[in-house]
């Protein structure tokens, strides 16, 4: 037994913190999460998870900052986007000596405005529930609020994945079958 093993601890359950990005064969971009195809929905996702799973264990950060169901809040996606993008230029090859103190600058107001979305969807790190949507006068009650205990992370991802992908394959292929093929024009 060497000093880290602790008797009766296991770190086998403790996920992997040697994220090491790639190297981009395109600059970065901004992701606009309304536009992208199926492909490139499930390729960013899977991409984010990559980063927002070594940004939580590198940094330490708790479940009000970074919940577990991060990815079914759109609030918290945009922002940990917004983040992952600043993250990947600040720290390109390329980029000035001083740009990875700017990027822990704006990670700490960035640290802030999660506590704030976190607060205000309620999501916590062993339940969840949709963001609330107050309607305004006029309009309808959209959702049912309704809590759910987070059982298995990694299989909601994947399965958030999935749907998100077949939503958006379907709303592809409803897209393309309205096209008149002889002139390249929507049909009503």
């Amino acid at each position: 037994m060497n000093d880290r093993d602790v008797p009766g601890d296991s770190f086998d359950d403790v996920p992997e913190t040697n994220f090491e990005p790639e190297p981009a064969a395109v600059p970065p971009h901004p992701v606009n999460w309304n536009l992208l195809t199926a492909h490139d929905l499930e390729q960013e996702l899977l991409e984010l998870n990559r980063w927002v799973n070594w940004l939580r264990l590198e940094y330490g950060l708790p479940a009000s900052e970074v919940p577990p169901l991060w990815h079914r809040h759109p609030e918290l996606l945009w922002e940990l986007s917004a983040l992952h993008l600043h993250w990947l230029c600040a720290y390109d090859p390329d980029q000035d000596g001083s740009a990875p103190l700017g990027w822990h600058r704006d990670f700490a107001d960035a640290r802030g405005r999660l506590r704030d979305w976190v607060a205000a969807c309620g999501t916590r790190r062993d339940r969840d529930r949709p963001t609330r949507r107050v309607p305004w006068p006029g309009e309808k009650r959209e959702q049912d609020i309704v809590e759910q205990v987070i059982t298995d992370r990694d299989a909601d991802f994947v399965q958030f994945v999935l749907d998100q992908v077949a939503g958006r394959q379907a709303a592809e292929d409803a897209f393309f079958a309205n096209i008149d093929p002889e002139t390249g024009e929507v049909n009503e």
